[in-house]
């Protein structure tokens, strides 16, 4: 149960800094829409680029951070919205993560509270 409660406080905690970042960057924000709706498939870099109209640059730049760009501190990885993984010696795959499909969750919750007033 502790676990759940640190889980809890944690999202909490973190909730206005993914917010923020998704705010700033549309790309992040798209990144993340897509990753959700291909959940719990993974995808590479180009096939998310193509999918959101974008460089494969700027999609690297969002997951990773990128010099003064896209900061590292709100990358998607650093928020712990999206995760890394290799298949292979040299394929690298991204989804997102538990804490990065319960963001999304409550994304679309707020959205559909404020669409019912």
């Amino acid at each position: 149960m502790l676990e759940k409660n640190n889980y809890n406080y944690s999202y909490k905690l973190n909730r206005p800094l993914v917010m923020r970042a998704l705010r700033r960057s549309n790309i992040r924000k798209k990144i993340v829409e897509y990753l959700f709706r291909i959940s719990p498939s993974s995808s590479y870099t180009s096939e998310i680029a193509y999918s959101i109209k974008t460089t494969p640059t700027n999609v690297l730049g969002a997951i990773r951070g990128m010099q003064s760009r896209y900061k590292k501190e709100e990358s998607l990885i650093d928020l712990n919205i999206v995760e890394e993984y290799k298949q292979g010696s040299n394929i690298k795959l991204y989804r997102l993560t538990n804490y990065g499909i319960e963001i999304m969750k409550n994304m679309n919750n707020d959205i559909e509270g404020i669409n019912t007033i």
